[in-house]
């Protein structure tokens, strides 16, 4: 096929809007027909040019399912492909676009699991429990405490400063500070020492803080550079992304189960390994020191690697923004974005971070579990091993979960909003199931049911609200603040951590279990009525309909982002969905194209007087002749005779 311009998120100065021009009775049917092609892509539009989103209960069952085959086959056999010309390369693959994208995330993941990890073996030491364990006999217990309140807190500042940064100055420079702040933070942890226990604990402390900045930081940066094609050259395939956007996105956020997974087998690893080959206690001073240090300095050298990958390999991260930023006439932070995003996508907001508060409150919930069932099968354990290797199932079972949401993500009958519904549901179950029977499940007798709830409690929230929140809370919201959104959001959501661990401190593990379900009715609730669908939903389309709310012509825009099936429940009962209209959003599409084509004839006679500026920012898409040839022979009048053009054919889902 000719290569075509692909019009991505043009302001709205194209179409016009009295009614006295249709492009559409200019065409002859073959003309027709390259349009459709152009616009009503196969993946989203049937053989008679009906949005998927326009069908049937069991049309969209059979359209969906025979696009889904046809897109399996298609991978298959370029996996195929790949593998026969050099059997590493589907390897290499998956490497570049899944886990370097998280690369990031996966080291703060294995960083943060083991300040988990390393506070029951520092407790299980004798010198190190005076200072860890009640009652705090050599250290001060509020700086105890504040292991996780201040690795909470640096996290938070991290994600609203980063996501603004990185808003501002662009993703490129928000990666890089992140894997900077990152390795100095890992430095300070790993050297962390003082006086007295008490002077290392504070040091330790400020040490967390300062890393969790940039762990705060990676998560808008990834999820927007990831979104945006940040590896590769920068600019969106609008068919990858429709498919397999959510696909790419968590494919990157589940390296954090990698980073938890690679941070258990590895303290395993050095604990037997400066303890004799032995788990069980009691533990020597030094085996500890040795345990907990080069478990920080394995990371630090990841870390620095991904500054240097992220500061000379990913030059592309922030087009997309830029491109953004130049259609609306701004430099620096977007501060009119912003206020729009508020005025129109409020309600989005407080579906994304009531979700994610809601959300952190269920993961730290989990660990609940694991006390109590370990203490019912081994009442007289006194080592640490039992509970890590515990969560090394645990973690493999989140990531069956992590790796069956990407697969699923994408997929038009579940997406996002059902996936995270059903997440939140089956944990408000598998939580208020032991809340009420506490003390049936907590018995030697049912305590593998107990244990049962506890895995499939770790799946759900990982194939479920763990996954969609990442990944939606950059998505429903355009580029220009893209990253402040969902740092916003995600700081929302380490609240509900903060609550968490606070609250967990005054209150038995029975009422911990009567308090934590109803946070899974709170998210489901929230997903429900304020998180639109945007499952399928071509990003540059969301993109196209904010150039027209920031032009102030909301109601001039009726493509497929008004769309009831891809509205919250509250933007449907406020009647966003009433612009829909396909047949005028199909003839603003065409003026749009008509717009843009004519400021790329205008480059080109610019660029023969020698008039362009080559500095400047501008799509460097092709024209396809096709194309070109119905613009040149409409031009000013809107209509004239065409020159036959050769149809197109499209392999269309039934």
């Amino acid at each position: 096929m000719a290569e075509y311009r692909d019009y991505g998120p043009a302001a709205p100065h194209g179409p016009d809007m009295t009614g006295t021009h249709n492009p559409v009775h200019d065409m002859t049917p073959n003309e027709r027909q390259i349009f459709d092609y152009l616009l009503k892509p196969d993946d989203s539009y049937n053989a008679n040019g009906v949005y998927w989103g326009d069908m049937s209960w069991l049309e969209q069952i059979r359209f969906v399912s025979n696009g889904d085959a046809r897109e399996t086959k298609r991978e298959a056999s370029n996996v195929w492909s790949m593998f026969k010309k050099d059997p590493l390369s589907p390897v290499s693959y998956y490497f570049k676009n899944m886990v370097l994208p998280g690369a990031g995330l996966g080291l703060e993941g294995y960083v943060l699991f083991s300040i988990g990890n390393l506070k029951p073996l520092f407790q299980a030491q004798g010198s190190f429990a005076k200072c860890w364990k009640k009652p705090y006999s050599a250290c001060n217990a509020t700086w105890i405490a504040a292991v996780e309140y201040m690795e909470i807190s640096g996290i938070i500042v991290g994600q609203i400063l980063v996501g603004i940064l990185g808003d501002w100055l662009g993703r490129r420079w928000g990666l890089i500070q992140d894997a900077s702040i990152m390795f100095i933070g890992l430095i300070m942890l790993t050297a962390a020492w003082g006086v007295t226990q008490n002077g290392w604990v504070i040091c330790y402390v400020w040490s967390l803080f300062f890393y969790g900045i940039g762990v705060g930081g990676e998560y808008p940066m990834t999820a927007t550079s990831g979104m945006e094609n940040a590896v590769g050259s920068g600019k969106l395939s609008t068919k990858e992304d429709r498919l397999h956007r959510g696909r790419k996105v968590t494919s990157a956020f589940l390296m954090q189960g990698w980073g938890q997974f690679f941070n258990q087998v590895i303290l395993i690893l050095l604990l037997l390994i400066f303890h004799h080959g032995s788990g069980n206690p009691p533990y020597s001073h030094v085996a500890v020191q040795w345990t907990y240090r080069i478990s920080f300095t394995i990371p630090a050298v990841g870390t620095l690697w991904l500054v240097y990958y992220r500061t000379f390999k990913m030059k592309s991260a922030s087009k997309q923004l830029a491109a953004a930023k130049n259609k609306s006439k701004v430099t620096g932070y977007d501060t009119d974005s912003l206020k729009l995003t508020f005025t129109y996508f409020g309600p989005r907001m407080i579906a994304t971070t009531g979700a994610w508060f809601a959300n952190d409150v269920f993961f730290y919930g989990n660990k609940l579990f694991q006390s109590e069932f370990i203490s019912v099968i081994l009442p007289d354990n006194d080592s640490i091993m039992p509970g890590w290797l515990y969560n090394l199932i645990n973690v493999g079972v989140s990531l069956v979960g992590y790796y069956l949401a990407s697969f699923l993500i994408d997929n038009k009958l579940y997406g996002r909003k059902r996936m995270q519904m059903i997440g939140f549901f089956m944990d408000f179950v598998l939580f208020v199931i032991p809340a009420f029977n506490f003390e049936r499940y907590t018995s030697i007798e049912h305590v593998k049911e107990f244990q049962t709830m506890y895995f499939l409690s770790s799946f759900f929230n990982q194939f479920g609200p763990n996954a969609v929140t990442f990944l939606v809370a950059a998505e429903v919201y355009p580029t220009p603040i893209r990253a402040t959104a969902h740092g916003v959001s995600a700081a929302a959501g380490k609240l509900g951590a903060l609550l968490a661990s606070v609250l967990y401190n005054y209150i038995d593990t029975q009422t911990k279990f009567y308090v934590v379900p109803w946070f899974g009715l709170m998210g489901m609730l929230v997903t429900v009525l304020f998180l639109p669908d945007t499952t399928g939903l071509d990003l540059k389309e969301q993109e196209r309909r904010w150039q027209y709310i920031r032009a102030g012509r909301e109601s001039d825009y009726h493509g497929i982002a008004v769309h009831p099936r891809h509205l919250s429940w509250w933007e449907r009962w406020r009647g966003v969905g009433r612009y829909y209209d396909a047949d005028a959003d199909y003839k603003q599409k065409i003026e749009e194209m008509r717009a843009d084509w004519e400021v790329s004839e205008a480059r080109k006679a610019d660029e023969k007087a020698g008039a362009w500026d080559d500095d400047a920012e501008h799509d460097d898409s092709v024209w396809s002749s096709d194309v070109s040839t119905f613009f040149e022979k409409t031009r000013g009048s809107g209509s004239g005779t065409s020159p036959l053009l050769a149809p197109k054919e499209k392999d269309y889902v039934e």
